[in-house]
């Protein structure tokens, strides 16, 4: 089974690689926002708990997100395989994340992450702003706090991998196909 953590700033294009990442190896895209507001759209005991803590404005527990990629990696017993996209964001996610996948006798494959300097993320996300209408994509501040704040917790997860020979930087600037093949160089 073919897992991975697709990494990278807000603005590094992971969006786009992940969509021809699934198209190319028939993978499951695992988004925890989208999984969230699934949750919470089917009405589940996860998604009603979620919506609980989400309503009073309180970050909704690993062990919550957990439950629902587990409840969505049950739900997908024939997968070849999944892009975890937005998780894990901290080292106690990934060892839940690993601790999971290990249960389901399977892993992550590896960590592929999208490497873009702040300045082209900045002049990516506000370009994205004025399409998507997206408040955190059109202001500067907003944008560099996002920035601020993924380089602050990443060091951590990509050293995780990096410990177990399955972090993977990737140039993220460039032409969208050439990142895509070296994102499938990468991959083996």
């Amino acid at each position: 089974m073919l897992n991975i953590v697709l990494f990278g700033p807000p603005g590094a294009g992971k969006g786009t690689q992940s969509a021809m990442l699934v198209e190319k190896y028939m993978l499951n895209h695992l988004s925890t926002g989208d999984l969230l507001r699934g949750e919470i759209a089917a009405g589940t005991a996860l998604g009603l708990e979620a919506k609980k803590l989400m309503d009073q404005g309180v970050l909704v527990p690993d062990e919550i997100v957990i439950g629902m990629i587990r409840s969505k990696l049950d739900q997908n017993p024939d997968a070849k395989g999944f892009i975890f996209d937005g998780f894990p964001r901290t080292v106690a996610q990934a060892e839940a994340l690993d601790n999971l996948l290990t249960e389901k006798s399977t892993g992550i494959t590896c960590m592929l992450a999208l490497e873009v300097n702040e300045a082209e993320l900045v002049k990516r996300l506000l370009h994205r702003g004025k399409d998507s209408g997206r408040s955190d994509d059109q202001d500067e501040s907003i944008i560099a706090n996002r920035i601020r704040e993924y380089n602050a917790k990443t060091a951590p997860l990509a050293n995780y991998y990096a410990a177990q020979n399955k972090f993977k930087g990737i140039n993220g600037i460039g032409e969208i196909d050439a990142i895509f093949n070296s994102l499938c160089e990468a991959i083996g």
